[in-house]
């Protein structure tokens, strides 16, 4: 079919070269045990490309198809490529990003996402998998439609591709902005014309899980364009003339067998001239070889924050795919320059801080957000920031903030642990006194139903769905927010947020021992059973009430009053684990996964469970169920996790509890002890290295005989937050029976 072309004149190309820095030794060169493609298979949703740690882009792989288990664009049972998009989440439960697609075509297409039953459907290509290589800040796959082999690496606002043609003069570069993530919707998309043929820029306006996204970005070639067409969906050529309110723009080259074309995408959430920008600061030259070794560079230096010593290689490899996996987001969501859209979808210039987005925080509260206060304190003034803005900006704290938009996803107020506990631990770098005010403003507002909360003492179950688990959700917030009130000696809203965080007691049934919804006169709900959960359309979100009823973290000494007794709740928990693992209902929610009887490691609300035994004075109960859940829940495969990834926290439990400790509490300021899976750990903190060592350490040895501290004796169950940040050796003495090393229970009677 014969082509128009809009023609463009040839301009000339000045390369940057740049030599390729050394290979980091054998001993420093952590990238080697990570494997992307461990959270690829069943349910774990994890992103699999190029990106640098915390990136906006995430450029790499989507496939055809917008199920749930292809919410990061890929999955290990399926080959399709319609593209390589440059955002991308990873481990969420719902779909959306996928902005900026582009693919490298040889001869007619359709432009479309296709379907996997027509090749000349769409734009796709099968993957060879067979010659794929994913590894931190690197991404290869060939496309064998096609006969292409496409790479890419990436800047923290730059995707950069490389792409092996074949002999053509047919060869293309297919910029897509039709389509996106799952339930993702293009709204207006266009391209800004040009007479440069080394250049291509637009922007893609889309609604989704973000109701209001815009990304704009910029393409530059290595060589020029033999011509640009812009195209609609469905079409095959662009026989009208080019329209700049475009959904594609196919940019055709002639190459040679073997050339490599070098295309480089920036990304802005503000503008074109902001993705220029980006692009002329962060990657000026060419040099892929080098841009992919300072990729690998950026990983290894996180990475190195925590060496191992062990003989499982294949912990190792568990161990640093989950550091890696915690560190793909919260991402950098601004400019070179600070300038960011807010959550008032205004342009904010230069604000002083830089800005993040992609907070997953009724899942990243638990564990994710306490492990980077302890491995990344540097950008947590950053974060804090960034939710301070977005509560200025939208009256509230963030719940699940997603490129500007709240999606108000998951219950609770997740946003205030997270602040509290920085207010806490005495990070600085942000006004405390206004982050309290934040948190204050977002705990007495009454949307989501914390009203009837604040009107009935708990949130009526004739009145609110999910009404348990957003109560217990508040409470557990109201409860940090207490702990950051004494930090700050604002000693009436350190009582007022003290008393409130009992407000779950209500629904604790003496009868049942369980949490039970309870309705507006007071009266229990009925039918119930305790095993039973209907996805979001229940008491509990995505749980039932074997999982909800130890949903009370910060308030450990009261639950242990709702049972009776430190012995009674002990009995009761010790059922959690024996108890039938069938979870009864039509509709039950996948993410209750990972089931040793009715405790759920696969979903966040039973994450600090296995915790609540050192609370209570059986440490040697913990230690055998974290190690249980550390050595069979955890796989270097890639259906080696046991429920979504969640923006890193399923991989920041395996962290810190293979460190052998967890915060209980959110806003604690304290981590309590389980049992460490390796001889030894050194973390750098500010204060030099933190040591976790591990004496006579064998999985006969399980259970923790004696602690010290730079050896001296330590009989506390738990280490604060500046203990660790001071450094020093926290020595573990292991065996083979059960012991007590501190004098009595943490709390309880």
């Amino acid at each position: 079919m014969k082509r128009t072309y809009s023609f463009l004149p040839a301009a000339a190309l000045l390369l940057a070269a740049a030599c390729s820095p050394s290979q980091p030794a054998a001993e420093s060169d952590f990238t080697r045990f990570v494997d992307p493609k461990i959270g690829t298979g069943g349910h774990g949703h994890v992103f699999v490309g190029a990106n640098v740690p915390f990136g906006m882009v995430q450029v790499g792989p989507t496939s055809i198809p917008q199920e749930w288990d292809w919410v990061s664009g890929y999955h290990r049972s399926d080959s399709t490529v319609i593209g390589f998009s440059h955002t991308h989440l990873s481990g969420t439960g719902i779909g959306d990003l996928f902005d900026v697609t582009v693919m490298p075509v040889v001869g007619e297409v359709t432009y479309a996402r296709g379907t996997e039953d027509d090749p000349s459907s769409g734009l796709w290509s099968y993957a060879d998998r067979t010659r794929e290589i994913a590894r931190p800040g690197y991404y290869s796959v060939p496309l064998t439609r096609y006969g292409i082999t496409a790479e890419m690496t990436a800047t923290p606002r730059v995707g950069l591709h490389r792409y092996t043609f074949p002999a053509s003069d047919a060869a293309a570069v297919v910029f897509d902005l039709e389509n996106g993530g799952c339930w993702d919707k293009a709204t207006d998309t266009g391209f800004r014309f040009s007479d440069d043929s080394t250049r291509i820029s637009g922007w893609r306006y889309s609604t989704g899980w973000a109701k209001d996204q815009k990304v704009y970005f910029v393409a530059e070639f290595s060589k020029p364009a033999r011509g640009i067409a812009y195209l609609h969906p469905g079409e095959m050529d662009d026989s009208k003339m080019p329209r700049i309110a475009a959904r594609y723009a196919r940019v055709d080259f002639d190459t040679e067998e073997g050339e490599q074309l070098l295309v480089k995408v920036a990304l802005s959430p503000v503008s074109v001239e902001g993705a220029e920008a980006n692009l002329a600061a962060e990657l000026p030259g060419w040099d892929f070889e080098a841009t992919a070794a300072a990729a690998d560079k950026a990983w290894n230096d996180e990475l190195s924050k925590v060496k191992i010593t062990t003989e499982d290689e294949t912990a190792k490899r568990i161990f640093y795919t989950g550091l890696y996996h915690t560190m793909v987001a919260p991402s950098v969501f601004c400019d070179v320059n600070g300038d960011y859209r807010g959550s008032d979808y205004e342009i904010h210039r230069a604000p002083g801080f830089t800005n993040y987005t992609t907070f997953s925080l009724w899942d990243t509260y638990r564990a994710a957000m306490p492990l980077m206060t302890i491995l990344h304190p540097e950008r947590m003034p950053d974060i804090v920031q960034t939710m301070l803005h977005i509560a200025d900006e939208q009256g509230r704290l963030p719940v699940w903030h997603l490129w500007g938009n709240e999606t108000d996803c998951m219950v609770g107020n997740p946003g205030i642990p997270v602040v509290a506990d920085a207010i806490v631990k005495g990070i600085e770098g942000f006004d405390r006194e206004k982050a309290f005010e934040a948190i204050r403003k977002t705990a007495m507002d009454p949307g989501r139903g914390n009203g009837l909360r604040m009107e009935h003492g708990y949130i009526p179950c004739d009145l609110f769905n999910e009404a348990v688990a957003y109560d217990m959700e508040y409470a557990l917030a109201d409860g940090a927010a207490a702990r950051a009130a004494e930090a700050l000696d604002r000693t009436e809203d350190a009582k007022y947020f003290t008393e409130r965080s009992h407000s779950y007691r209500n629904y604790f049934d003496p009868a049942t021992r369980f949490m039970r919804g309870r309705d507006s006169k007071g009266d229990w709900r009925t039918p119930f059973n305790p095993f039973a959960s209907t996805h979001r359309a229940d008491d509990y979100c995505e749980g039932n009430a074997w999982q909800y009823t130890w949903l009370a973290p910060h308030d450990v000494e009261g639950l242990v009053g709702c049972f009776g007794g430190r012995e009674e709740m002990l009995g009761k928990l010790d059922s959690l684990f024996t108890v039938s693992s069938v979870v009864e209902g039509a509709e039950t929610s996948p993410d209750i996964s990972g089931l040793i009887g009715q405790y759920a490691h696969g979903n966040e609300p039973s994450h600090h469970v296995l915790y609540l035994y050192t609370m209570l004075g059986q440490p040697w109960k913990t230690a055998d169920k974290v190690r249980e859940v550390l050595t069979t829940l955890y796989h270097a495969e890639p259906d080696g996790l046991s429920g979504n990834e969640d923006v890193g926290q399923m991989s920041a439990w395996y962290v810190l509890s293979s460190l052998g400790m967890y915060e209980v509490e959110p806003a604690g300021g304290r981590y309590w002890f389980g049992i460490p899976l390796f001889d030894r750990a050194e973390v750098k903190v500010p204060g030099g290295v933190f040591v976790v060592a591990a004496k006579n350490n064998t999985p006969e040895n399980r259970y923790v005989q004696r602690i010290t501290l730079d050896g001296k004796p330590y009989d506390k169950p738990y280490i604060t937050h500046g203990e660790v940040m001071r450094g020093g050796v926290l020595e573990f003495e292991m065996g083979p029976e059960p012991a007590l090393w501190y004098d009595a229970p943490a709390t309880g009677k």
